[in-house]
């Protein structure tokens, strides 16, 4: 399979300290990869350096074989930060229809993103009224207005209901069977288990890769947790 995502020897210094040290980390085009890691391991800042959103100290990114943050890829790759980027004295509406001027898509698109998201109804409704979840899939809806080929979703279900994140992961596995390249983080082990392939983080480094299967196999453990934890060289408590 060919490759979206080539990452080798990137390197992130903030206040000092090294928070991010990545030697090689490839993300397979047309499947749904599982960016799983605690809080403070370093996912946003992976994620912001492959749209090109942060400043790195050394290495390369290269996304679409281009080097990330390259003006040309702004149309090809979607991003949805872990704090839904929308304007809240804005109707559902009004913030697709203004993004997708910026997308250069018709009113079409719109109608689709929101039927896809699960939005539709609330249209008219101002984007300060939305509950969290909500919100949070009109950010998504935004990041798909271009029919982007990579997609970087961070936390994208986080705090929403069961039904919903079934929901929203059976979408992200229908837009990688067109084509599309999804690259999602998570803390959450259990969404592990929905990921084509995984890339495990801790203290900003790359634990390990592999398909769900594979690092079941590689570890021994069933549990994805513990999968983590014996990765680690800790298995927990018995």
């Amino acid at each position: 399979m060919s490759v979206a995502i080539s990452i080798r020897d990137l390197r992130v210094v903030r206040g000092g300290r090294e928070v991010l040290e990545v030697d090689a980390l490839d993300v397979e085009a047309g499947m749904v990869t599982g960016l799983l890691g605690p809080s403070g391991s370093g996912k946003s800042t992976l994620l912001r350096s492959i749209v090109g959103a942060q400043i790195v100290d050394g290495g390369s990114v290269v996304v679409l074989g281009l080097p990330s943050g390259t003006p040309a890829l702004r149309a090809r790759v979607g991003y949805q930060t872990q704090a839904p980027s929308v304007y809240a004295d804005l109707t559902v509406l009004e913030n697709l229809d203004y993004f997708a001027r910026i997308a250069g898509v018709d009113g079409g698109r719109v109608q689709e993103v929101v039927e896809l998201v699960e939005l539709g109804g609330l249209e008219p409704q101002l984007a300060v009224t939305l509950s969290g979840g909500e919100r949070a899939r009109l950010s998504l809806a935004a990041a798909l207005l271009g029919r982007p080929e990579v997609v970087v979703l961070d936390e994208p279900t986080v705090g929403l209901d069961p039904v919903l994140r079934r929901s929203l992961w059976k979408m992200f596995h229908e837009l990688a069977v067109r084509g599309a390249t999804l690259l999602v983080s998570s803390h959450v082990m259990d969404e592990a288990d929905r990921c084509d392939a995984l890339a495990l983080l801790r203290d900003g480094e790359v634990l390990a890769t592999g398909t769900p299967g594979s690092l079941r196999e590689r570890t021994g453990e069933d549990d994805l947790d513990a999968v983590f934890l014996r990765l680690i060289g800790d298995r927990g408590p018995e």
